[in-house]
């Protein structure tokens, strides 16, 4: 069996050769592929040696790698190089402390190792995300950082108001998850700009809002007539994906009911897929500049999103309570013309703390996702062309009749 010091020091010196490659690369001036690798290798020697003499020995260690690199810097600043960047710096004192870490968390050791040289490696990538968002949404993004990292958890753990069921920090757990799976879709949205065609402006805009997307190229579609064959395959490939979307939903929040929920909503997903396919395949020549959809960290629609679920939350309690399974779809018809989320996250886990059997609760969801096909379906016939309304009118009434297919006929 290899020796616990060997796996180190040879987790050590991986790490250190990984990061060292890349500053070879970029900056060679204080330490490079070979001074790294000695970095991360004097770190774990140093946390070796300090469990028979003390931390010290590691306190000792950072000081001397911090004197040693003052004295790179005089010696650079001496020879004329004026470079104020201190990122090589940065890295070699972080390096040393990770070499230290292969001794306490080995696997921690190189996921810290890993994600310092993809920050090194990706440099103008991540130069690219800062210049392809503009001041507006850094600050929405600040405020999503507001509602996940500061607001979230001060929040009561514990439930209070009517029917006992609005429990504060949970009902905002469910706004950082919304918000979260928003934002990525548009932050990929913000970085391929103009280069989104038919597909993928279809997903990005199912990922940040489907219903927004199916408005806002609704209205496109006054201006640009002669394109409404692939706008209503943007239209339906952004349907598409919110069936996709809730079962990630459900198996995030509920994957205990993930195995008795997932089989009829996935069946619906493919009859999107082939609809969607269908469509793609008869616009795939065409090439459009989608619109750029509305930031989704905006703190205001997260306060409505977490009002509208602690409202579902509630209405589902009285209708399962009072009215059965009619009320229960009742409502999820309702919150569903405009938002699918808040009825998914609701019922999937009512299924899954055993408070509603599984086919009451997959029929609510999909009730609440036709629900959501005929609203946009009605948007399309308020702000769209004929044409427009034509094209995904038809596809959306295959959608519905579909949908009661399943319905109607699923076992249980």
């Amino acid at each position: 069996m290899i020796p616990d010091l060997v796996v180190q020091l040879g987790v050590a010196l991986a790490l250190g050769l990984l990061v060292g490659m890349q500053r070879e690369r970029t900056d060679r001036s204080i330490a490079g592929v070979r001074t790294f690798p000695l970095i991360t290798m004097f770190g774990t020697v140093c946390a070796r040696l300090s469990a028979e003499f003390g931390g010290w020995i590691v306190a000792a260690g950072l000081a001397s790698l911090a004197s040693l690199i003052v004295v790179g810097n005089i010696a650079k600043l001496r020879a004329g190089e004026n470079d104020p960047g201190v990122t090589t710096e940065v890295a070699t004192v972080l390096l040393y402390a990770v070499g230290a870490l292969t001794v306490l968390e080995l696997s921690a050791a190189v996921i810290l190792g890993g994600v310092v040289a993809l920050l090194l490696h990706h440099k103008a990538g991540m130069h690219q995300i800062v210049g392809a968002i503009g001041e507006r949404d850094i600050r929405a993004i600040m405020q999503f950082v507001l509602i996940s990292m500061v607001i979230l958890p001060v929040l009561p753990n514990r439930t209070f108001g009517p029917y006992d069921v609005l429990n504060p920090f949970k009902i905002w757990l469910m706004v950082v998850l919304i918000v979260g799976i928003s934002l990525c879709g548009y932050v990929t949205f913000k970085l391929m700009g103009g280069r989104a065609g038919t597909l993928i402006g279809g997903v990005l805009g199912g990922m940040v809002s489907s219903t927004a997307t199916t408005a806002s190229f609704a209205r496109l579609s006054r201006q640009d007539r002669d394109q409404a064959p692939l706008f209503a395959a943007v239209i339906v490939v952004a349907s598409t994906v919110v069936f996709a979307r809730v079962l990630i939903l459900i198996a995030i929040v509920a994957s205990s009911a993930f195995a008795s929920l997932a089989a009829p909503l996935t069946a619906m997903l493919g009859v999107m897929l082939v609809l969607a396919a269908a469509v793609y395949f008869f616009t795939r020549h065409r090439s459009m500049k989608p619109p750029e959809p509305e930031n989704p960290a905006e703190l205001k629609p997260a306060l409505i999103f977490g009002l509208l679920y602690a409202a579902v939350l509630v209405f589902v309690k009285i209708a399962r309570d009072h009215f059965g399974s009619t009320g229960l779809y009742t409502v999820a018809a309702i919150s569903g013309l405009t938002d699918m989320d808040a009825i998914t996250l609701s019922t999937s886990q009512l299924v899954a703390g055993a408070q509603l059997d599984a086919g009451t609760g997959w029929r609510s969801i999909l009730v609440a996702s036709l629900s959501n096909i005929f609203f946009k379906g009605a948007t399309v016939a308020v702000l769209a062309t004929r044409s427009l309304f034509a094209w995904a009118g038809a596809l959306f009434a295959i959608a519905l009749a579909a949908g009661g297919a399943i319905l109607w006929l699923w076992p249980g």
